[in-house]
Order: structure tokens, then C-alpha cells, then sequence
């Protein structure tokens, strides 16, 4: 039955991409937690886009943070990002990002749910205009994922995923909306390394007009404990 479940709703999202019209574009994410005490750990995080171009990457983003374990599925974090806009090889917009978040998660069988909540401040240059602002936005992203071939997540193991996430921009006027949902697959490498991929469609709501992205996704997530934790991780 999951099977089936996850089958069908793959087949809708490759329906979705082959009836879009507009560029295919490449989303490629590396993510590393870095767990040094029971309860706090570390987060870096790489992604490079090719948004007008799918193998000439015009969009760059790298950030890091701190989090406290709550509870195993309880993880609050703030961080600090920065992030790059291109257009024709030439720099168009510069941001530096706080954030917040907080994710927590719950199973219901073998279907893992997450929740994550985002609140963002940042500071943006347009060098073409010498033109600074800024802006605060709003996320929150429903994670829902379940192991195809395994009765939990273990190396070998092969999972199916999905998820939605809504953004609102609150400093723009009107308030913008965006809109991303996400299927694909992932691949549990080993305890520490799983490898994902899969379609993204992102949808920019305008005044002017809506903009439609479409993304292959690709993402490599490395998790380790600090050799004093390691043997009193509780997952």
C-alpha cells in the first residue's frame, strides 16, 4: 500500500514536469550536522542553483547555526547565511540572513512527520543600482517521509519523500507568497551519509505575474557525533 501510495504520487509530479513549459533548472544541497554534546550541535549548509541555466549555477547560498536538542524530536536553531544572485555572469543581488527555526517531528507508523518553522531578517545590495533594503520572511515546511524497503531508516535503506513549504515576505507591500513542493527519493549510504534526489516546483505569486520554477534536486546530508557523544546518541 505505501508503495503504491508513493508510486502514484511520483507519477503525478513527473506528469506535472512533463506539461510545464520554461526551463529545467538544478538545485544542489550539502548538508552537514556536526553533533558535539548530547544536546547541542552544529549545522553547515552549501547550495548552488541553476535557475536560467540547469548546469551554470547563478544562484549560491552557504550558512551555518547552532541548535539545542529539546528533545530527539525537538530542535530549535538560529543561524547566519549568506547568498548570491546572478544574471548573465554579472552579480545582482547580495543578502546576509539571520534566521530562527524551530523543527519538530512525529511518527505515525512508519511515516515520519516534520514540522519546520522559519522567521527571517535579512540585509540585501543591488550593486548594478547601489540600491540596499531589507526584508523579513516567514516559512514553514510540512516534511513527510516513510522507508520503502526497510521496516526503519538503516543503511541500505531507500525512502520516499515529500514536502510543501509556504514563504511570505511581511516588508513587501503587498505581502508576497512563494510557494515549493518537493518529491523525490533518498538512499541511506551508511549511519552517517544518505543521498536524495527528486523534482522540485516552486511558484513565485506576483501582482505582475506568477513565475513558475522548475528544479531537478539533488542533496548529500552528512550527520556525525563528536567521538565523546557518539556512544550515548539516542536517535
Amino acid at each position: 500500500m505505501i508503495r503504491r501510495l508513493w508510486i502514484l504520487s511520483a507519477s503525478f509530479f513527473m506528469m506535472n514536469l512533463s506539461g510545464q513549459q520554461g526551463n529545467i533548472s538544478s538545485y544542489n544541497l550539502v548538508t552537514m550536522n556536526y553533533r558535539f554534546t548530547p544536546n547541542w550541535f552544529l549545522l553547515a549548509e552549501g547550495e548552488l542553483r541553476g535557475n536560467s541555466d540547469f548546469y551554470y549555477p547563478d544562484y549560491y547560498e552557504y550558512k551555518v547555526g547552532i541548535g539545542y536538542r529539546i528533545a530527539p524530536n525537538h530542535k530549535p536553531l538560529i543561524g547566519i547565511g549568506r547568498d548570491g544572485n546572478y544574471k548573465n555572469h554579472s552579480m545582482q543581488r547580495e543578502e546576509l540572513r539571520i534566521w530562527f527555526q524551530d523543527i519538530y517531528d512525529f511518527k505515525a507508523g512508519r511515516f515520519k512527520f516534520e514540522n519546520r518553522f522559519r522567521a527571517e531578517k535579512s540585509w540585501l545590495y543591488q550593486p548594478k543600482e547601489n540600491k540596499n533594503s531589507q526584508r523579513i520572511r516567514l516559512r514553514y515546511r510540512l516534511n513527510i517521509s516513510t522507508p520503502l524497503n526497510t521496516e526503519k531508516v538503516q543503511p541500505g535503506t531507500i525512502s520516499a519523500n515529500i514536502h510543501d513549504e509556504v514563504f511570505a515576505t511581511t516588508t513587501a507591500s503587498p505581502v508576497s507568497f512563494w510557494n515549493r513542493i518537493y518529491g523525490g527519493l533518498g538512499y541511506q549510504v551508511d549511519k552517517n551519509v544518505s543521498i536524495s534526489a527528486g523534482y522540485m516546483w516552486q511558484r513565485d505569486f506576483a501582482v505582475k505575474g506568477n513565475i513558475d520554477r522548475h528544479y531537478l534536486y539533488t542533496g548529500l546530508s552528512i550527520n556525525v557525533s563528536s567521538p565523546l557523544v557518539a556512544h550515548k546518541s539516542v536517535k
